[in-house]
């Protein structure tokens, strides 16, 4: 039998398999950071493909934690609203539906990429002033953010724990917190964006203070049957950066706060990382993490073929794969992956014909 296709069970929750869809930023919410059509569709045609956990792009706790004005949200009650449909149709086809509450920090108010300009949004076209832990911009072409205070920075765990409270409102079965790829909470982390001398800054301990904050807010805000995961950069690949062994602790002190899963990506800290990238190249992080810190682990990277998902997870390196890119190419990945490593996939009555 294939470990890949067999249920992976989280709190109340048990997912049908152990493949999942990484969090994808589609650039599509029209106004105000709701979700529309396309996000149904994009989502939707995933869980029909049998993906078992469905995780929504970077969905931004407050206005100003948005990556661009085009990214979608959880802050009002039109935003539970507009996702209900979303989420009603993954849980009806099979699939978790599960949303990445997100603060993108100093990297927000971003053009999206397509877009002919780069750098940071002015107000004048639906911009603003981003925030994070000091006042450096990330890059030079992106805006200049004010530094979080101790009000702001209680606003901002009060803002995730809100928001958490709302995505069980919108039908979502799973939360994942964004502590990753450069965004307010790895800023904080990472000791090269972070340079606050107070409680939240200097030593890993107080790093890691806000993150821990929010997962216990989250934790207490969904309940005890809903799953908690977390994402982080498991590592800056930059000297004197975060670090796998700083990732290991981090990762203890989340599981102790009810976080049930670490997904194990890396790097964004800096524009000056030099990422290996290539097939697996983050299944270690994820293998390391699980068996020192002793917590379920997510492996994300340039996972593309059957094999390689079913032997990271049948060898205990990961409790699931997640996949990016190649769900973009093949919505029906899942089940082709599942008829291809022995697991009898069950095609929808609609597309059985084609099988």
């Amino acid at each position: 039998m294939s470990t890949l296709f067999t249920p992976l069970p989280l709190r109340g929750v048990t997912l049908p398999n152990r493949v999942a869809m990484a969090p994808m930023c589609q650039y599509s919410a029209e106004a105000d950071g709701l979700p529309n059509d396309w996000h149904r569709v994009h989502l939707g045609a995933r869980a029909v493909g049998g993906v078992g956990l469905l995780l929504t792009e970077a969905t931004a706790v407050l206005p100003e934690g948005r990556i661009s004005p085009q990214d979608t949200g959880l802050w009002s009650g039109a935003h539970v609203d507009a996702w209900r449909p979303v989420t009603a149709f993954l849980a009806r086809h099979g699939a978790v539906p599960a949303v990445q509450l997100a603060h993108a920090g100093i990297k927000a108010s971003t053009y999206r990429p397509w877009a002919a300009a780069r750098g940071g949004v002015p107000d004048a076209e639906g911009g603003w002033t981003p925030v994070g832990p000091g006042v450096e911009s990330f890059v030079p072409d992106y805006r200049t953010p004010t530094a979080l205070d101790a009000a702001g920075i209680a606003a901002v765990v009060e803002a995730f724990g809100a928001a958490a409270v709302r995505a069980v409102e919108a039908g979502f079965a799973a939360v994942e917190i964004h502590a990753a790829h450069g965004y307010l909470l790895h800023e904080f982390l990472s000791p090269l964006t972070n340079h606050r001398a107070d409680g939240y800054g200097g030593d890993l301990t107080n790093r890691m203070r806000l993150t821990l904050e929010v997962a216990r807010t989250v934790r207490d805000a969904v309940g005890a049957d809903v799953p908690v995961l977390t994402r982080i950069s498991a590592t800056d690949w930059v000297e004197g950066g975060w670090t796998v062994d700083d990732s290991v602790v981090l990762a203890g002190e989340l599981a102790r706060a009810g976080v049930d899963l670490v997904d194990c990506s890396s790097g964004g800290a800096s524009p000056q990382a030099a990422v290996p990238v290539g097939p697996d190249y983050q299944v270690p992080l994820a293998a390391r993490i699980r068996a020192e810190a002793g917590v379920p682990t997510g492996a994300v990277g340039l996972i593309v073929e059957p094999e390689q998902a079913e032997r990271i997870v049948a060898e205990g390196q990961a409790d699931l794969v997640l996949l990016g890119r190649e769900l973009l190419r093949d919505p029906y990945w899942a089940r082709r992956a599942a008829a291809k490593l022995g697991a009898a996939p069950d095609w929808p009555d609609q597309y059985a014909r084609a099988h």
